[in-house]
C-alpha cells in the first residue's frame, strides 16, 4: 500500500478563523476528512500532521524518506523563509507536491517566492481547500494509482 503524508503549517489549525476572506471558511478539520475519505478511495495510507515548529516539519519530512511514497505539504508562512524546510525536502528525495490556499502569486511581494518550490514535483495554489484535494489527484497520478 502506497503512503502520503500531508503536512500542514504554521497556523493553518486556524483556518476557517483566521481571515475567512484569503483563506477560506474551510476547517483544517474538514479539510483532513476529505482527504482522509479520499484515501480511503484510492486505497492509500494517509498520515496528517500540523505544526507551528519549523524544526517539527524538518524532522517530519526528513522521516519520509523511508516510510512514504509522497509528501503534500502546505509551508505556509515558511514558503518564503525557511531554507530549512527547502533542504529537508531536497534530501529526503520524496515526490513532493507544494499546496497554497490563497494564490501567493497575487499576494504581497514577500509571499511571491517560494523558496520550497524548486525542489518540489509542482505547486498548486489559489483553490482554496479544492488545493490540497487537487494535489490529492496529483499524487495518485505520480504514483500510478487508479483514481475511482
Amino acid at each position: 500500500m502506497k503512503k502520503i503524508l500531508v503536512i500542514h503549517g504554521p497556523n493553518l489549525s486556524l483556518l476557517g478563523k483566521r481571515e475567512p476572506g484569503i483563506y477560506g471558511k474551510q476547517t483544517l478539520e474538514k479539510i483532513n476528512k476529505d482527504l482522509k475519505d479520499l484515501a480511503k478511495k484510492a486505497k492509500v495510507s494517509l498520515t496528517i500532521m500540523q505544526s507551528n515548529h519549523e524544526g517539527e516539519i524538518v524532522d517530519a519530512i526528513g522521516n519520509s524518506r523511508s516510510s512514504y511514497d509522497a509528501l503534500i505539504i502546505n509551508p505556509a508562512a515558511y514558503t518564503h523563509t525557511s531554507v530549512a524546510i527547502r533542504d529537508a525536502i531536497a534530501a529526503a528525495a520524496v515526490k513532493t507536491i507544494e499546496v497554497h490556499l490563497s494564490n501567493i502569486y497575487a499576494r504581497e511581494e514577500f509571499r511571491q517566492n517560494s523558496l520550497v518550490a524548486p525542489v518540489c514535483v509542482g505547486s498548486i495554489s489559489g483553490f482554496g481547500a479544492e488545493s490540497y484535494y487537487l494535489a490529492f489527484s496529483a499524487v495518485l497520478s505520480l504514483l500510478k494509482i487508479q483514481k475511482n
